[in-house]
């Protein structure tokens, strides 16, 4: 399986704040913050918790999220028997400085910047695959502004973010937030403190999928939880 970097992701629909959805809104369009920085989509008392962990430079997160968000959302998350929460957690600076740009602006934008973000994976992973070790250094070295504006510029995302609605200004302040980044961190912590491995990776209500990596595999597990 693929190293801990590179895990499972999903692109939810707009963000709502934590707390029940009327019913007259629809359990794919609610997504709540959690207690643990992840965001979680659908019905918050869902009998089945679904929780998967993302990197942002995982071949195989991208992919499942091509072939499970629409099959997830119709077919599970719409009915309100399953919820779907993503926990970000990442390994090196590239990792980072796309987590914090997924969470730029508000709540609402989340889910399109994350997919964004991923369905443009092969364009900039192609591009930071034949970086230099000059360019790598400054990847790593200097302030976490100067670290990430480095990322951004070197592997266009300050384009892919203008497409987005952002301007240099706002997404170098998203760039800039300590305590986003300090939240991500804390969630890349608990995420190998929880006994992840391999990529992607799930775990529902509460036990960790080890022979789920692909939504081929993930469905059955769901399947059977319901």
């Amino acid at each position: 399986m693929t190293p801990i970097a590179r895990i499972a992701v999903f692109a939810p629909a707009a963000l709502l704040l934590i707390g029940t959805a009327p019913k007259t809104v629809g359990w794919n369009s609610t997504l709540a913050l959690t207690s643990q920085g992840g965001h979680l989509t659908g019905n918050p008392d869902a009998a089945v918790k679904l929780v998967a962990y993302t990197s942002y430079t995982c071949p195989p997160c991208a992919a499942f999220m091509v072939q499970s968000s629409g099959a997830l959302q119709v077919g599970y998350i719409s009915s309100g028997k399953v919820s779907f929460e993503l926990r970000p957690l990442v390994q090196g600076p590239v990792d980072l400085a796309m987590a914090m740009l997924a969470a730029c602006g508000p709540p609402g934008k989340y889910a399109l910047n994350h997919a964004a973000l991923l369905r443009s994976q092969t364009n900039w992973a192609r591009t930071a695959a034949q970086a230099g070790p000059v360019q790598r250094q400054r990847w790593t070295y200097g302030t976490l502004l100067a670290r990430n504006r480095a990322i951004a510029s070197d592997l266009h995302l300050f384009e892919l973010m203008e497409a987005r609605g952002y301007d240099r200004l706002t997404t170098e302040r998203c760039l800039a937030d300590q305590a986003s980044a300090n939240r991500i961190g804390a969630q890349s912590k608990a995420g190998y403190a929880s006994g992840i491995t391999v990529a992607p990776s799930f775990t529902i209500n509460g036990t960790l999928l080890e022979t789920a990596h692909t939504w081929a595999e993930l469905r059955p597990q769901i399947d059977a939880s319901l």
